[in-house]
């Protein structure tokens, strides 16, 4: 059976061999276009939705398969969120190479749970989740010692165990 054809993407641009944005060895996809505009954004340059450019996702499988040390793939923004059908669907190619997902959102957990009961493509992105880092940076909460975020009101949910306590494991 061929793989899901995985709608347009369109990020502000992609790294390779990250270690600060999740566990392990990453490649980071930097998708285009944010909602929340958050004042002292550290990628302000994703916010605009007309910006960046169209990303081949095969391409991407490509460089993350080629590379046997990368531990996992994260989705960073701009929203992920706001393109859940391609993320979903390059998400569960990453997923059958082994890879572990870390996904980073302005929106938190229990907002992602309530836009996905109108938008299944939603809990179908969050569950492919390892990690989540959930909430808006706030400049006020800002702490650089802080692992894997910026500011001290974002979370790293562990998703299924979260999926799980709220009722909607697989």
């Amino acid at each position: 059976m061929p793989a899901e054809e995985i709608p347009p993407l369109r990020v502000a641009g992609c790294v390779s061999d990250s270690i600060v944005d999740g566990p392990g060895m990453r490649y980071v996809v930097f998708v285009q276009g944010c909602p929340h505009r958050c004042p002292g954004c550290h990628n302000p340059q994703t916010h605009d939705f007309a910006g960046g450019y169209p990303a081949d996702p095969d391409e991407i499988v490509r460089q993350v398969k080629a590379d046997p040390l990368m531990s996992g793939v994260t989705f960073s923004g701009g929203e992920p969120f706001c393109q859940p059908e391609a993320l979903a669907a390059l998400g569960e190619r990453l997923r059958a190479l082994g890879k572990n997902i870390v996904i980073y959102s302005g929106y938190t957990f229990e907002q992602l749970l309530q836009i996905g009961e109108q938008n299944p493509a939603v809990l179908r992105l969050l569950r492919l989740a390892d990690l989540l880092v959930d909430g808006p940076y706030l400049e006020a909460e800002r702490d650089l010692t802080l692992e894997y975020r910026g500011s001290r009101n974002q979370r790293l949910i562990k998703v299924p165990e979260a999926l799980a306590a709220a009722g909607l494991a697989q």
